[in-house]
């Protein structure tokens, strides 16, 4: 009997076994465990997956300019329209009107997906037009699970056929019925990768089961599990005793590390990009002074697999014009245009989270972006104060889930903090400071995959 656990991340994924006596992570990308939960789609409809699919995306639109047109979809039928002025003869002409459809980039060689387990619970989102085929969200979830699918049978070198399943305690969106229609997308998607029997189980509770095995722990005790990672914080309180344990309350919200990563990039990469300056323009023969409209193009600059999309001569223009002023503001507002030009955002991005990661053991880091030449300082104090109301909704978290548990909060003996985020100083000094010499780090990665392999091998359930 091996249990086999498979953890579909909102950033990475990861396939683990168990045997009852060792507990192994599949190496997915270069020996790695740990697979980027990315898909690319050539233009020819050929899937690459994982670092590829990010690095093939991003060398392809390297220095590529974006020239956006709308596709023409056909002519309308003609109309009659009244041109003339009141009570004087009608004059009658015949239009025929161009109907169009969306802003087609004809030179994009490829499309990128990431965080699709964000979608899974909207009832809205059913299919996504790539190119020109509308392609099922279930379809384009499966060739990374079937990547961890053949991974897991290549190393075994036996069928796989069931595996327990992570999912988070609530996925993201707002749908009351979220839940079922994101545990329905997932489960197609698994039978369409081969693990046709499956078990979906709570990220958190697989953590705690991992960690109590990595342990080894006996006698009796309550643990308090912190999942923090890139698209959801989950929590969960056990009671274990000996082999045995109980679940006694779980909690959930849409909260991750790559909000974290776009509330960074607001703050200190924002106001440097053009957020916050002047806007003058002659309209009418006057003079009109406003703010730069730079929420208009938040939204592209913020999710950088869509930053193309700011190629139109509606948002560009603009910038030309006031960087042929010449002032303080004329570079900024460069910046923000080559960015665009250039497709940069994930140059950014990936700058962001090394420079976060360095303040897990610095005080002081750099958010270096060469190819907008430009160097921010980035200090631990400012991310704490950027973290501060995320760690006011964790602190309302813990309590919340401690008292489901009907516990006191000394009635926790052992704090587990997993996910990436985890790894926050801010996180860390939060839950010292709530319960100290009470917390410990497990496996920020692997964590989940490995609890799920052994739930899998016990047959354990979640109701």
């Amino acid at each position: 009997m091996i249990g086999v656990g498979v953890d579909f991340g909102t950033s990475n994924s990861t396939v683990a076994w168990f045997d009852g006596r060792q507990l192994r992570f599949v190496g997915i990308e270069t020996s790695s465990p740990i697979l980027p939960t990315a898909i690319h789609l050539s233009k020819e409809y050929e899937g690459t997956t994982g670092a590829a699919a990010i690095e093939r995306y991003v060398q392809e639109n390297a220095a590529r300019l974006v020239h956006l047109v709308p596709e023409i979809l056909g002519h309308a039928a003609g109309s009659i329209e009244d041109n003339s002025p009141e009570h004087e003869m009608a004059e009658l002409t015949m239009s025929r009107n161009v109907v169009l459809g969306p802003l087609i980039d004809h030179g994009l060689p490829g499309r990128l997906f990431l965080g699709l387990k964000r979608l899974l619970g909207n009832p809205a989102i059913a299919r996504i037009f790539v190119f020109n085929r509308p392609y099922r969200l279930v379809a384009l979830l499966t060739p990374v699970l079937l990547r961890l699918h053949q991974a897991v049978e290549e190393e075994l070198r036996v069928p796989v056929s069931q595996a327990h399943v992570g999912r988070p305690v609530n996925f993201e969106g707002s749908d009351v019925s979220r839940n079922s229609l994101a545990v329905s997308r997932l489960t197609e998607a698994c039978v369409h990768a081969g693990f046709r029997t499956i078990e979906f189980y709570p990220e958190p509770i697989a953590a705690t089961l991992s960690f109590l095995w990595q342990r080894r722990l006996t006698g009796n005790g309550t643990v308090l599990t912190v999942d923090f990672g890139g698209g959801t914080l989950d929590l969960s309180v056990i009671r274990y005793f000996g082999a045995k344990f109980d679940v006694l309350s779980t909690v959930g919200a849409d909260l991750g590390g790559d909000r974290i990563d776009q509330l960074i990039f607001r703050q200190l990469v924002f106001p440097l990009l053009g957020e916050g300056e002047a806007w003058s323009r002659q309209i009418d023969g006057h003079n009109v002074e406003t703010l730069f409209p730079f929420n208009e193009y938040e939204e592209g600059i913020l999710n950088w697999a869509i930053t193309h999309t700011l190629n139109q001569n509606r948002y560009k223009t603009r910038l030309t014009e006031l960087i042929a002023v010449g002032n303080a503001a004329s570079v900024k507002f460069q910046r923000l245009k080559d960015l665009i030009n250039y497709n940069y955002s994930h140059s950014v991005f990936s700058a962001i989270k090394r420079a976060k990661a360095e303040l897990s053991t610095r005080e002081a880091s750099w958010i270096d972006i060469p190819e907008l030449n430009l160097t921010v300082t980035f200090t631990r104090a400012q991310l704490d104060e950027i973290l501060a109301p995320m760690m006011h909704r964790l602190t309302e978290l813990v309590y919340q889930v401690v008292g489901r548990a009907n516990l006191p909060m000394n009635g926790i003996d052992l704090v587990v903090r997993t996910g990436g985020s985890s790894q926050i100083v801010a996180v860390q000094q939060l839950l010292e400071g709530l319960f100290p010499d009470k917390v410990t780090e497990h496996d920020p990665f692997t964590s989940v995959a490995g609890g799920l392999a052994i739930a899998n091998y016990h047959g354990y359930r979640w109701e």
